[in-house]
């Protein structure tokens, strides 16, 4: 069975540019946030009546454009999951180059507490400069393209180390850890000198905490996780197969923002990686495939869905971060029409419009490629009306899935290993 996952980019909407303009910076624009904010939460508690897996929150900061404003999303997770029954909340994800893991593995663990295991962790390594260099700036952080440039390879290491040290504190009871950016305890040569309670801590905390004069060589995050060993890890992945074989070396979900040539390439990979590390995976099992279904009535109107819904941050934000080459061929300037936009859009092969039929096809012949475990719907709420993207959830649902979920007949193991 495919599970499905809802993630909102939420959008602070604007009837037009010169509107987003006039309420400049519109991301501080307490008002419609306020809006934005318990609408999100309607639809969240919508898909899950409707039955979705999942539903996720994305990490981004200083959008004062007003798209993508979303810069708690362990807070809204433990905000939906209290007013949800079943359906599972998490991130897609922390940007682990920025944050401390301790706190990190901290925060997730008691997440999955709160949700009685309901939960799933995503990381990601961030893209945007404006905010990963300005919050990563006490580790050195870059952002990446994946690019294979110096500061690409920094990023992987910071980003690698620090998910290291989140599975080290969710698994063991106590845990030390020596590098050029994280020592734990600090410093970690000589142990904590001055910790008033460790005669306690050496009778009461996990052994190994305490050493031989006293000193604390050892710290226990506190608590374990719920799920044992931990909550599903998901793994953004754009453009790189190392990010994908990393994924599959830890038992990871990889999330496929990519077009379908590199998806089919990147399965197959996947389950290599995990194969080499003792992980049984079928072709498409604990991997996710994310898309931008836009259903409408006819293709004409979901063609103006997608300009009306996803023009705009398109031709503002996205067309930045696309390959020089395919930019080159769409000319983007200030005066071009968002219609216009719409067939660079559907060739990033990540917004799928068309009639209900017409957008199950798509995904069935997707599907037949990489009969993905997951499924990732992505919305730009609420530059794309609440109801709306409430309608294009129960149609995916009653439409799309039950297809996908005769293509998806392997049996599905544990994602957490």
């Amino acid at each position: 069975m495919v599970k499905v996952i809802v993630q909102m980019y939420p959008v602070i909407p604007a009837a037009s540019e010169t509107e987003r303009m006039a309420l400049r910076p519109i991301g501080r624009n307490a008002d419609r946030f306020q809006a934005t904010l318990r609408g999100w939460c309607e639809i969240v508690e919508e898909a899950d009546r409707l039955g979705l897996w999942g539903v996720t929150a994305i990490e981004h900061h200083f959008h004062s454009e007003g798209y993508e404003v979303s810069p708690s999303p362990g807070v809204m997770n433990a905000f939906w999951a209290a007013r949800t029954k079943n359906i599972r909340v998490g991130q897609l994800g922390y940007v682990m180059t920025t944050h401390n893991p301790i706190r990190v593995a901290e925060e997730t663990a008691m997440l999955d507490h709160l949700t009685e295991g309901r939960c799933f962790v995503g990381f990601s390594r961030g893209f945007q400069s404006r905010w990963t260099d300005v919050l990563g700036q006490h580790l050195g952080t870059r952002a990446t393209r994946s690019d294979g440039s110096a500061d690409d390879d920094l990023n992987r290491e910071i980003f690698e180390e620090a998910v290291e040290i989140v599975l080290k504190a969710w698994t063991q009871d106590s845990i030390e850890h020596n590098s050029e950016r994280w020592q734990i305890p600090f410093p970690h040569d000589t142990g904590l000198r001055d910790w008033f309670m460790s005669p306690w801590t050496e009778k009461l905390g996990a052994p190994g905490e305490i050493g031989p004069e006293g000193e604390v060589r050892r710290v226990s995050v506190v608590p374990a996780p719920f799920t044992k060993p931990h909550p599903p890890v998901f793994i953004a992945s754009n453009a790189s197969r190392e990010t994908v074989e990393y994924a599959g070396a830890h038992g990871f979900i990889p999330a496929y923002f990519s077009h379908m040539d590199k998806v089919a390439d990147y399965g197959p990979a996947y389950v290599s990686a995990a194969a080499r590390n003792g992980r049984a995976f079928a072709l498409g099992e604990n991997q996710a495939i994310v898309r931008m279904p836009r259903i409408a009535d006819t293709m004409g109107d979901a063609r103006q869905a997608v300009a009306d819904y996803d023009g705009m941050i398109f031709k503002h934000f996205y067309e930045s971060f696309l390959p020089a080459a395919f930019r080159e061929t769409i000319n983007v300037t200030e005066d071009t029409p968002f219609e216009d936009l719409v067939d660079p859009m559907v060739a990033t092969g990540l917004f799928v419009p068309g009639t209900v039929s017409e957008v199950r096809d798509q995904f069935v012949a997707q599907w037949k490629h990489l009969p993905a475990e997951y499924v990732i719907l992505i919305y730009h709420y609420a530059q794309q009306p609440k109801d709306s993207v409430i309608e294009n959830l129960r149609l995916f649902m009653e439409e799309v899935k039950p297809a996908l979920d005769e293509l998806t007949d392997y049996e599905n193991r544990s994602a957490a290993e």
